[in-house]
């Protein structure tokens, strides 16, 4: 009898054992979500992401300005609402395109009280060169916060990273995109262009997403949807 009951008490330390492991790996998978580890499976396209959506906590991650310093994004520290735009990189001309036309929404957003980050995959240093000098026109004096996302940090923890393809790269590479650096040249990521509304408790209010980065959320409806966070 006393032999069973240690075979018993063997079985149930390798049940509550495996179920601790299982545990912890759950857990390993949420802090990877939730700080944008690189480990995180990534999708194979832009039609498979899986974003994070309205009722969702916004995830904690690390980027970098653009003189290289490190900008941490904490969710359940904001002291306004943030709304948080994803591109992919100044060697995007419709990127450069959706800048300039933010220039028209920008400060009426601020002056709502009302934080913008724009995150980009480029390397910290080419955050304003890369983009056109026309682009770069149109943002002087607007105050815009760009950051570097080249870790992909950003973008896989807010479930928008895909692979990049074989073919951007070489197109990249025939334009002469200087994408050293970058999230797509490190990590093979790139961002599906979004759009993430953040209330000051860190709870994703509003979130739009285009596989199809030609398509692009319209100023006004981005000024409607800053109007609505900053109201609560």
């Amino acid at each position: 009898m006393m032999q069973n009951i240690g075979r018993y008490l063997d079985v149930r330390s390798l049940v509550h054992g495996a179920f601790a492991v299982l545990m912890c790996m759950s857990l390993i998978s949420s802090l990877s979500m939730r700080y944008g580890h690189a480990d995180v499976p990534i999708a194979d396209t832009a039609d498979a992401i899986q974003p994070l959506g309205v009722g969702a906590r916004a995830p904690r991650f690390v980027v970098a300005t653009v003189t290289h310093e490190s900008f941490e994004f904490d969710p359940q520290n904001l002291e306004r609402p943030v709304i948080l735009l994803a591109f992919r990189g100044g060697w995007c001309p419709f990127c450069n395109m959706y800048l300039a036309e933010m220039r028209d929404v920008i400060p009426e957003i601020h002056s709502l009280g009302v934080d913008v980050l724009f995150l980009s995959g480029d390397r910290a240093e080419l955050l304003f060169a890369s983009l056109k000098n026309e682009t770069r026109q149109d943002i002087e004096g607007l105050n815009y916060t760009i950051l570097s996302d080249a870790n992909a940090q950003a973008a896989i923890a807010l479930g928008i990273a895909f692979k990049a393809s074989d073919r951007t790269l070489a197109r990249c590479a025939a334009n002469g995109d200087d994408i050293a650096d970058s999230a797509m040249v490190k990590h093979g990521v790139l961002p599906v262009p979004s759009v993430f509304a953040i209330d000051k408790q860190g709870i994703i209010q509003f979130a739009y997403t285009n596989p199809d980065f030609r398509v692009r959320l319209p100023a006004d409806e981005l000024l409607a949807v800053a109007r609505e966070i900053a109201a609560e």
